[in-house]
């Protein structure tokens, strides 16, 4: 923990990782407190609710700090419900895929030969794919919904990780501490848990953290043409709804919700820039 502790206090000394850090708390709470601050209108909370008699209402009207849509919804509220859809897609994505990556890359570094070669030539295959592209196949296949854009996702990003924590297993089981606890007789699980891996992991986080923004644009995307719910409170799919009210001069259906997904990717990575200084001082110098 004092390391921890430690890290975040080096990164917080640079201005723009603070801006980052305010700006992805900021979301993490709105995401959080959104059933308080809006409570949910209508059966299902992640619909866009109707108010024909307040449709097409500017920023700054009365009860509609952001204005309304054309259908009479609220454009804050959108906004809200759609962070915990974001947020929530986010950290599910990116847990899963560090996780998966993690493993294969470790065991692919640490054990070498055949093993190496066999799980390398997977990810060579996955990350030839743009994470977009194979997103958009599968969805088109399975049929657009929110949480089949997760699963794509889920599958196509973790190669990164596994190239990343790969090369580093391999740096850290040949330091000599390793090599002495090796003639001691430690196990060569006990080596990869205890030793190799925790030393090896710190870019992992540093590419967690660029993966937060990375993403919510790639879902945004999806959803802006089509792949998602329609009429949920999914920024992308608020933008896409959005696109006519432009023409017309109603800006703030679509600007809000693209302003919202700038500060989500922007907060992610002033923090990924921040902690890649701290945890490795050699790419500040260079």
């Amino acid at each position: 923990m004092d390391r921890v502790r430690s890290v975040f206090e080096e990164m917080i000394e640079n201005p723009l990782t603070l801006i980052g850090v305010i700006v992805v708390v900021s979301f993490i709470l709105l995401a959080l407190f959104t059933p308080l601050l809006f409570p949910a209108q209508g059966q299902d909370a992640y619909q866009m609710p109707r108010d024909w008699q307040n449709a097409e209402e500017p920023p700054l009207s009365e009860g509609h700090l952001l204005g309304t849509t054309q259908t009479g919804g609220d454009v804050l509220y959108g906004i809200a419900w759609g962070s915990r859809l974001s947020i929530g897609l986010s950290i599910a994505v990116v847990t899963v895929t560090a996780f998966i990556g993690t493993i294969v890359g470790g065991v692919a570094g640490f054990v070498g030969g055949w093993v190496d070669d066999l799980l390398m030539r997977v990810v060579d295959a996955l990350i030839a794919i743009p994470p977009l592209i194979f997103a958009l196949a599968f969805v088109v296949a399975v049929g657009p919904a929110y949480q089949n854009i997760a699963i794509a996702l889920m599958v196509m990003m973790w190669g990164s990780y596994a190239r990343i924590i790969r090369g580093e297993v391999i740096h850290v089981k040949n330091n000599e501490y390793v090599d002495a606890a090796r003639v001691a007789g430690v196990s060569e699980l006990s080596l990869f848990v205890r030793d190799v891996l925790p030393n090896a992991i710190p870019p992992i986080f540093v590419q967690s953290t660029l993966y937060f923004g990375r993403v919510v644009l790639i879902a945004a995307s999806l959803a802006f043409i089509g792949l998602a719910q329609p009429g949920i409170t999914e920024w992308g799919v608020m933008i896409s709804n959005g696109q006519s009210d432009l023409v017309a001069g109603r800006w703030w259906t679509s600007v809000f919700p693209g302003i919202a997904i700038f500060l989500w990717a922007f907060g992610w990575n002033m923090i990924g820039d921040g902690l890649r200084d701290v945890l490795d001082p050699r790419a500040l110098s260079e």
